[in-house]
C-alpha cells in the first residue's frame, strides 16, 4: 500500500499514513462499553430533543457496517430511538389532552358564572 499524498509504502493495518497524516483507509467503529452506551443513550434522548441532533447520531454507521457486532449494536440503538420515539409521541398526546381538558373545564366554569349559576 502506497500513501497517495506522500508516495511513501504504508503497512496495511495502518488507517492513516504516519508521514504526512493522509486518510488511508476507515478505521471501525468502536465497539466498547462506553461507546455503545453513549449511543443507547443519544437513542432514547433523540425524541426529546425533537431531532434536532439526528444527523450526530451514529446508528446509520453502525447498521450500515459490514462487521456484524457493530451492526447488532446499530439495531439496538434504532429499536432504542423507535420505542423512545413512541413514548415521546405517546406522551405528548397525554399532555396536550390533559391541556385541552383542563382549558374546557376552565371554559365550562367560566361560563357557569356568567350565567349565573354557582358551583
Amino acid at each position: 500500500m502506497v500513501c497517495p499524498q506522500c508516495h511513501l509504502p504504508q503497512s496495511p493495518e495502518f488507517y492513516f499514513c504516519p508521514n504526512c497524516g493522509t486518510k488511508l483507509r476507515t478505521p471501525p467503529l468502536s465497539t466498547s462499553v462506553i461507546s455503545q452506551t453513549l449511543l443507547y443513550l443519544f437513542s432514547a434522548v433523540l425524541p426529546w430533543i425533537a431531532y434536532l441532533a439526528i444527523t450526530k447520531w451514529d446508528g446509520i454507521k453502525y447498521m450500515r457496517s459490514p462487521d456484524s457486532q457493530t451492526r447488532n449494536i446499530g439495531y439496538i440503538a434504532l429499536i432504542i430511538l423507535v420505542v423512545s420515539s413512541i413514548i415521546a409521541f405517546w406522551l405528548v398526546g397525554v399532555w396536550i389532552n390533559q391541556a385541552l381538558s383542563s382549558v374546557t373545564s376552565g371554559l365550562n366554569g367560566s361560563n357557569s358564572i356568567l350565567n349565573g349559576n354557582s358551583f
